[in-house]
């Protein structure tokens, strides 16, 4: 039996997130520069995007570029986004195909022109998509979500729009990025680092984490698989015990 047969598909994660890293160092074993293994990148996000779509997975969050990622060489930030134009341009007839919608959260105002056009018009032209919703969290830190979370709302209650007790944690994520999408249920991390680098802090409260070795360069569906059935093994508690657990689950059936 394959490990993707293996899957349990009624115990599936509603939302993976994934920190896509380890590009840079597989170029460096290469051999080659940092851009190289951002391009190899590129193949493993669609092999991974296709994976995901056919377990029927809802939401799948991609961390493709942090805010402190701003602060890299400049001819590595220049080639990055233009490698994610060309791609973002490129890969609309083939989210239409797979009926996958395009979202992306993060502060998109800070990519050049070329880029936000490109996002722009492909935002536009999934909307219609019913099928996996892809999240890129592009020029994205969690600290500057949060931090704008909270400017929002003071303003709002400067305004009178909200009262102070009114604040409960309902409300606040209906002022975060990802108000429209659930929390994620399972975070996986490539390239044996063991952090969650200013990725999604609020939302990952109760995610499982899995991490791999495996540099994101050679992630593929088979990894995906990997993660997913090691994620089933899991008992999920929610800061219950596990006879809660099992009491409830028994008297569900």
């Amino acid at each position: 039996m394959s490990l993707k047969d293996s899957i349990n598909t009624n115990q599936l994660p509603s939302h993976i997130a994934i920190i896509m890293d380890g590009n840079g160092r597989w170029a460096k074993e290469k051999g080659q520069d940092r851009l190289y293994g951002h391009m190899h990148g590129v193949q493993s996000v669609r092999d991974i995007v296709e994976g995901a779509a056919e377990l029927g997975i809802q939401y799948l969050t991609l961390y493709a570029f942090s805010t402190e990622n701003w602060d890299r060489p400049a001819y590595e930030v220049a080639g990055l986004m233009e490698l994610l134009a060309d791609t973002i341009r490129k890969e609309v007839p083939t989210l239409n195909k797979n009926n996958i919608r395009l979202h992306v959260i993060g502060d998109v105002e800070m990519l050049p022109d070329s880029a936000r056009t490109g996002l722009k018009e492909a935002l536009q032209d999934t909307s219609h998509n019913t099928g996996l919703n892809l999240v890129m969290a592009l020029s994205y830190s969690s600290r500057w979500e949060l931090t704008n979370a909270v400017k929002k709302i003071a303003a709002d209650v400067k305004n009178g729009t909200l009262q102070p007790d009114d604040i409960s944690q309902e409300i606040f994520q209906q002022y975060l990025s990802t108000k429209d999408f659930p929390d994620p249920e399972l975070m996986i991390r490539t390239s044996g680092e063991h952090r969650i680098s200013n990725f999604l802090l609020y939302q990952l409260a109760y995610a499982e984490l899995y991490f791999t070795d495996v540099r994101w360069p050679d992630f593929r569906k088979e990894n995906l698989y990997e993660a997913i059935a090691d994620y089933q093994n899991r008992e999920r508690r929610f800061g219950k015990t596990s006879e809660q657990i099992n009491k409830e689950t028994t008297s569900n059936h």
